[in-house]
């Protein structure tokens, strides 16, 4: 299946209520295009990392009562999973899309990584746009722009990311559920390309942080 993009009807099951019939929704739907979009673009994150990345597509196999509020599609050089290693993300919920990198609460350095990031975080940052914005938790949807955190702000977060052990760290970009973008797949593909070429100093340092 090449990938095709997203549609209006695609966000509207985040509104299905109950567990299976939106799980049906997700499975028929979305999840055969999130696997397009993984495998399409598995290749260009090995070739640029230089290592082979994995793709995993959410399967919310736990879920047993609640349906889920988004979904979404992870790369990472584990073959087994991706929540411990430094990965990269496109997920969908009810208002929008999402590109990231993230490191969740498996990884195992988060202290060593986020004083990496702090002694760094002029360089790291100056140089992406103001747009991208920042998640201290992937399971809210919450996020705040580059431009509202200002460095003081980043500079919190890094800080709360390496002494509070339950602290995350996404970082890239939103995609309202209305933008044009979304229903071009080849053009959302070079987004999320682009996206994660930005981003990749964060994987490497992230990625030596862990040995």
């Amino acid at each position: 299946m090449t990938f095709q993009g997203f549609d209006t009807h695609d966000f509207e099951i985040f509104s299905i209520p109950g567990l299976e019939p939106r799980m049906e929704g997700l499975k028929e739907t979305i999840r055969p295009k999130l696997t397009a979009l993984g495998e399409e673009v598995a290749p260009y994150l090995s070739k640029l990392l230089n290592e082979e990345m994995v793709v995993h597509v959410a399967k919310h196999a736990r879920r047993s009562v609640h349906p889920p509020d988004e979904t979404w599609v992870a790369w990472s050089a584990g073959k087994r999973g991706y929540k411990a290693t430094p990965h990269f993300q496109v997920g969908m919920r009810k208002e929008n899309l999402f590109a990231m990198f993230a490191i969740i609460y498996e990884y195992p350095n988060k202290p060593g990584f986020a004083k990496d990031l702090l002694e760094q975080q002029k360089e790291l940052f100056s140089t992406l746009p103001k747009s991208f914005v920042i998640s201290p938790d992937h399971t809210k949807p919450e996020t705040t722009s580059l431009a509202e955190l200002g460095n003081d702000g980043i500079r919190e977060i890094l800080q709360r990311l390496a002494d509070v052990k339950k602290a995350e760290f996404m970082i890239g970009i939103e995609l309202d559920r209305h933008d044009s973008q979304l229903a071009d797949g080849e053009a959302l593909k070079k987004k999320v390309e682009t996206t994660f070429s930005s981003l990749t100093p964060f994987y490497r340092i992230a990625s030596l942080a862990a040995q």
